[in-house]
């Protein structure tokens, strides 16, 4: 593999396996000594298990950049801010990353409701934003300084749509959180699957936070449905699958959309034989060799399938401060088109932005839920 990451005419290349094996612990730079940038994550509240996973994932990337000799002669410093799974500390988060530390890019969050208003403001700032997890279609319309490293859902509920008709599933019952994410998985899910013949039988919206989804569940297994299509955020989907399990539910097939975020607090005992679709996370050599890097460094592999995305905003971003010889956020948006347009071999893959910066034919996988972890199927 080509060590041609700060190439400005060929494509771009992540460095060879060794080089990620040998990465140590590298701290964060003192901020006089060093290129920030910033992220918000949500460390604590219903996705704090993949946020943790993409905290690693963001920092393992910083480790890399720095091993390499940094960016413009500096250390790339990484300020991770804590959105608590809520719109409101993710705005509070964003306004400091922009108005106090200064930051030109920023990325994050995860929950599409989140990210929509954090991400605007950080346009109407100027500052770079890098989605590394919301798939809401309404991500295309933050504005012209937003780039997306992941598939929206349209690509999404057009995968998992297919794949569900496939296995054999033609009446369904659907519960997806009431938000942006979940209103767009349900109409578009719904939309490409009522395409091939399938049908719907119950659509269930169900509120964040509840200690419960009983009442949600008894609902659609009234439509005797043969099969249940869902997606739930962590902690939330925890509760969806135990009480589904104790319902019955788990007779006929459970198919998960984004596995390893609907899966990440639950029991394994529960999930076993759970099938579904994920983001493609790692491809190729580059992934095979962040695996090894992430587990050597972390003592365990990643959890879920966004932390590749949040190394590979990481690499992107340090390879467009270095494009661009700059760390003003006009000049390094101008630098993440051209890279972009261009292609850009990150461990989640070829990652290329259409017009709109938004991904081209994004990653996906299918997969299954097996002797306590998610499996190709």
């Amino acid at each position: 593999m080509k060590n041609t990451f700060f190439s400005s005419s060929r494509r771009l290349h992540l460095v060879a396996a060794a080089s990620l094996l040998a990465l140590g612990a590298a701290g964060n730079g003192h901020a006089q000594d060093a290129v920030n940038i910033g992220a918000v994550l949500s460390l604590t509240g219903a996705n704090a298990t993949v946020g943790e996973d993409v905290r690693r994932g963001v920092l393992l990337g910083v480790d890399h950049v720095n091993a390499k000799g940094g960016v413009l002669g500096k250390k790339l410093n990484l300020i991770i801010e804590d959105s608590g799974g809520n719109p409101t500390t993710a705005l509070s988060a964003a306004r400091k990353l922009a108005t106090v530390d200064k930051v030109p890019v920023v990325m994050g969050e995860y929950s599409s409701g989140i990210t929509l208003p954090m991400a605007q403001y950080l346009v109407k700032e100027g500052v770079t934003h890098i989605n590394i997890a919301s798939s809401s279609t309404k991500v295309r319309d933050i504005g012209a300084t937003s780039f997306s490293l992941v598939g929206l859902e349209n690509f999404g509920n057009a995968f998992s749509a297919k794949d569900t008709w496939s296995l054999g599933l033609r009446k369904v019952a659907l519960i997806a959180p009431n938000n942006a994410y979940g209103q767009g998985v349900a109409h578009g899910f719904r939309q490409e699957f009522e395409k091939l013949g399938g049908k719907i039988v119950t659509e269930v919206l169900y509120t964040a936070g509840q200690s419960t989804y009983r009442r949600e569940l008894q609902q659609m297994a009234r439509s005797n449905p043969d099969g249940y299509v869902y997606t739930a955020y962590g902690q939330e989907s925890a509760v969806i699958n135990r009480e589904a399990e104790e319902l019955g539910l788990r007779k006929v097939p459970f198919y998960a959309i984004l596995m390893s975020m609907s899966l990440s607090d639950t029991q394994p005992t529960i999930a076993n034989g759970q099938i579904g679709m994920e983001l493609g996370s790692l491809r190729g050599a580059a992934g095979k060799a962040y695996n090894d890097a992430f587990t050597a460094k972390y003592n365990g592999a990643p959890k879920t399938a966004y932390t590749g995305y949040g190394y590979d905003a990481v690499l992107m971003t340090a390879a467009a401060i270095e494009k661009s010889k700059s760390t003003q956020a006009a000049a390094i948006q101008a630098a993440l088109r051209e890279i972009g347009s261009a292609g850009f071999e990150g461990v989640t893959g070829n990652i290329r932005f259409d017009a709109d910066r938004q991904r081209v034919d994004p990653p996906y996988d299918k997969l299954k839920f097996e002797n306590g972890k998610l499996v190709p199927r």
